[in-house]
């Protein structure tokens, strides 16, 4: 049973760089405060269309320059393999996602398999659109890969995935890794300090205003 008074909503996506970058930080947060994830895949391009956002390649060269630079200071602060342009990115990460939601819903322990596939894009350049891929990252987590792509076929992981996605839009996510802890939100995985911050302070969340 899920201890509410201890749960963080996670919103990512499996083509995430932040998401990647932060993964391993936001783990080691998750153990030393005892807390309980709740995962939520999100289609990231409807996101972005929704709230303002650009895919890396239509924003200007100037973000994508210095795009670049963050990319690189990132992979010397968290100690990670990091490439700057993957071969396989962007790729579609609905069937990877689907398989999460078909792990979860069973009660796996799936935080292997989310690193796996955020690190099979960024790290080692693994096609994560492929079937194949995904169900070998699936076995190497601990999960059984076939089990999970047969189970992403169901319209019910479908309609839950796009649920999700609608779910992170009307609650104001305009990108990822997008935490939420008793209401209170935090984008990016550079603000996992003040997400641990506020979760050891016990202060009152501070909730969104609307302009």
């Amino acid at each position: 049973m899920t201890n509410t008074d201890r749960t963080i909503e996670y919103y990512f996506s499996f083509i995430s760089l932040w998401s990647y970058i932060g993964s391993r930080p936001f783990e080691e947060l998750v153990a030393r405060r005892d807390l309980q994830v709740v995962y939520k895949p999100v289609d990231l391009r409807a996101v972005f269309a929704a709230t303002g956002g650009l895919p890396v390649k239509q924003r200007s060269p100037a973000r994508q320059a210095y795009r670049f630079v963050e990319m690189q200071r990132w992979r010397e602060i968290r100690h990670i393999p990091l490439v700057l342009e993957p071969k396989f990115y962007p790729a579609n990460p609905s069937l990877g996602h689907r398989m999460l939601l078909a792990a979860l819903r069973t009660g796996e322990d799936v935080r292997e398999f989310v690193h796996a596939a955020l690190r099979a894009v960024w790290a080692d350049e693994q096609n994560i659109e492929d079937a194949a891929t995904l169900m070998r990252l699936a076995d190497a987590s601990g999960l059984d890969g076939r089990a999970l792509l047969v189970a992403s076929d169901e319209a019910e992981l479908t309609a839950q995935e796009a649920a999700l996605t609608r779910e992170a839009i009307e609650r104001k996510v305009f990108g990822a890794p997008f935490f939420f802890w008793r209401g209170e939100p935090f984008w990016g995985q550079d603000r996992l300090e003040m997400l641990e911050t506020l979760i050891a302070s016990g202060r009152p969340a501070i909730a969104y205003r609307d302009p």
